[in-house]
Order: C-alpha cells, then structure tokens, then sequence
C-alpha cells in the first residue's frame, strides 16, 4: 500500500497530510491560502494521487511558514509512500502549456535532494500566494522526499498560467516516476542497488 499519513507539529504550523500514490485524483486541501490549495489541487488532479493537506499555520506573520512546511509535509509522505523504489520507473517529466505559458518540469527518484527551479514570476503575489514562496514549498519537498527536481518555465505572461503549468507538469512528471514498469518488477532502478 502506498498510503500515508503524516502529522508534523511546530511552533508555526500544524499540518497532517494523507496522501495515496495509487488514488484517483481526490483532495482535501485547507491551507488558508486559496490559491496554494489550487495548486496543490493540482498535484491531486494530474497526479492521481489522493492527497489531504490540513494546515494551521502563523498566516497573520505571512505565508512563508505555511506554504514551506506543507512542501516538507507531502515530501515526509512521498518518501514514506515509495519505499524502496524497487520495480519504479524513477525518472518522470512533462511539459505542460496554459495558453501562452509553458513549463517543463523532469524528476528523478534518486535519494538526493537537489532543486533547479527557473522561473521569473511577472507578478510578486497570486491571489494570496507570494511567488516567492513556489521555490520554498518545492525546496522543502525535495529536501525530504529526496529527488532531484528540475523546473523550468520556459514562456508565459501570466503569473497564474505560470505557476499552474509548473504544478500540474510537477504533478504528471511524478506520477511517470513513481509508476511500476512491469519490465523491472522488484528490480532497484540503479547500478548501485539502492537509491
């Protein structure tokens, strides 16, 4: 089963996240910050993973806390979800276009953290969701999930378009990466025999 639940209570935050690897695409999703939920809605969606993030979070001091420790949540729950990676594909990527905006997005499962992440925001904010705050939810996903992450949005105008591309590219590129390949079933994806 690769189904998880993982609670992680600090001083800023307290976030339970429930995520399934095998789902359908369900969420639950209460951060309070609407459009973060949207984007992580699209993880959900393009993903097929069923995930419910639930988060208090010190939203009167900003969004910083909230948005990072989500990222380090759903990382916790992804590694906890993939187990051993034995007969995965380990590599995904996708690009996805949103009317004028396009975004490539390559994973690998290789029990390293590492984040390339291009994108130059035409806007500071998205509703209520600081665009900086994009590469500290992903740094916090990869630093505890452990996988090497590459993101690149190569075009668009619209700060929403830009940021909706890089989430549902990251969700599709995941779901490659963490399908079975029935061709190396029980096999470890790696000459060193561990990732």
């Amino acid at each position: 089963m690769r189904q998880v639940e993982v609670t992680r209570n600090t001083l800023e935050t307290r976030i339970t996240v429930r995520l399934n690897l095998d789902g359908t695409g369900q969420s639950k999703l209460a951060t309070g910050i609407g459009f973060f939920d949207h984007m992580l809605d699209q993880i959900a969606r393009h993903g097929l993973i069923d995930l419910d993030v639930q988060c208090e979070g010190d939203l009167h001091i900003d969004g910083h806390h909230t948005v990072e420790d989500v990222g380090i949540a759903i990382g916790q729950a992804f590694a906890k979800a993939v187990g051993d990676k034995k007969g995965l594909t380990r590599y995904g990527h996708a690009y996805v276009p949103l009317d004028e905006a396009l975004s490539r997005v390559v994973v690998d499962l290789s029990g390293r953290p590492g984040l390339e992440l291009h994108c130059d925001f035409t806007a500071g904010m998205i509703g209520g969701l600081d665009t900086q705050l994009v590469h500290e939810f992903f740094q916090g996903f990869v630093n505890h999930a452990g996988v090497t992450l590459h993101i690149d949005n190569l075009r668009g105008r619209n700060a929403h378009h830009q940021c909706e591309t890089i989430f549902k590219a990251f969700a599709r590129a995941l779901r490659m990466a963490t399908t079975e390949d029935p061709r190396a079933a029980g096999m470890m994806p790696s000459t060193k025999g561990s990732l």
